[in-house]
């Protein structure tokens, strides 16, 4: 087993000076380069710290827990693990995930399986922005909900979600600003936070822009699928006065309103313009041509969770800072000016 002396060795440093650069505290106290140089020295030796003898010292495993429903089984979502790994390996600390398939009977369980090893903190990861009932958490230990809202009325908890409303509005606005004053919105019926803010924003944006709003031109699908897309995005488009733009709810449903322009005959964006909401890998970019969408924020949220909890464990901040991490719009092919107004 390599040790703290291998390395002082092969640095040319002393232990302690080895000790302070492995256990994080060598600012002020070493010099960069030294810095630099008992890493690599214990990169090259494969040295691994004793993280049981650490905890007996320090009361701290370096670890923190992460709990999902289905975040790591799905790849719309796993930029958010992506993100929490990347922020915690840069502090040295370990991130250690269950994922319950969307069980809830299962989170319980995965809370006592984490707090039995002695994780420093936790988060509750949801694969969607949507109001979650937690399961009961030990009194004292950090917790930091990703992409989702505690209901009810909780203990003080700190949570993390994209802002719905400032994404939808830009959608909307870009929308807008390239000429479109008929704008359609496909959506889903279920009734959660995604669905009722973007459905908000594309109400206001409108009305502050001087356009009526139309019930009529918003279409509900049961799912937030291809096909709900192709049935809602039909319904808008078949009909006399259709619109000359679609904002719809994620990208999928997006899939399904080209393939609803398609089956009758019309082409995006000459014919109808679209904007998608997620920028989902493998869909947004792959659609023919480039569908113009927002991005949900998974890697920032995901790093931010991760260092929220770093925060609470090393200055005892009180719980209950909330954050709706912007949205950022990713312009592609799939908008241009209605023909009506080119």
């Amino acid at each position: 087993m390599v040790t703290l002396k291998d390395v002082a060795d092969r640095a040319g440093v002393s232990v302690s000076t080895v000790s302070l650069v492995i256990n994080g505290r060598e600012a002020g106290r070493v010099k960069p380069a030294v810095g630099r140089r008992v890493r690599q020295a214990a990169e090259e030796l494969g040295y691994a710290p004793n993280l049981q003898a650490r905890s007996l010292r320090t009361r701290q495993t370096n670890t923190i827990g992460l709990i999902s429903d289905m975040v790591a089984s799905t790849p719309f979502a796993g930029r958010m693990l992506a993100g929490a790994q990347d922020a915690a390996r840069q502090a040295g600390y370990l991130l250690l995930l269950i994922d319950t398939g969307g069980h809830a009977e299962m989170e319980q369980s995965a809370v006592q399986t984490l707090a039995q090893r002695n994780v420093d903190a936790l988060i509750y990861a949801s694969m969607y922005h949507r109001e979650i009932e937690l399961p009961e958490i030990p009194q004292g230990l950090p917790l930091v909900v990703l992409d989702g809202r505690p209901t009810g009325e909780p203990p003080l908890v700190d949570w993390v979600v994209p802002d719905e409303r400032g994404g939808a509005r830009a959608a909307v606005e870009f929308l807008i600003r390239a000429g479109h004053t008929r704008i359609g919105f496909c959506t889903v019926e279920e009734d959660v936070p995604a669905a009722r803010e973007r459905l908000a924003a594309y109400r206001e944006t409108l009305q502050e822009h001087g356009l009526a709003y139309d019930p009529a031109l918003v279409s509900r699908g049961a799912t937030g699928d291809a096909h709900s897309g192709l049935r809602t995005a039909r319904e808008l488009l078949d009909r006399d006065d259709r619109p000359t733009a679609l904002f719809c709810y994620n990208d999928r449903v997006a899939m399904g309103a080209y393939r609803a322009a398609r089956h009758l005959g019309l082409s995006v964006p000459d014919d109808v313009s679209l904007v998608g909401f997620d920028d989902q890998e493998h869909v947004a970019d792959a659609l023919e041509p480039g569908l113009t969408t927002v991005a949900l924020p998974h890697y920032d949220m995901g790093a931010w969770a991760v260092r929220r909890t770093l925060t609470r464990i090393g200055t005892e901040e009180a719980a209950g800072k909330h954050l709706h991490m912007p949205c950022r719009l990713v312009t592609r092919d799939s908008v241009t000016v209605p023909r009506r107004a080119a």
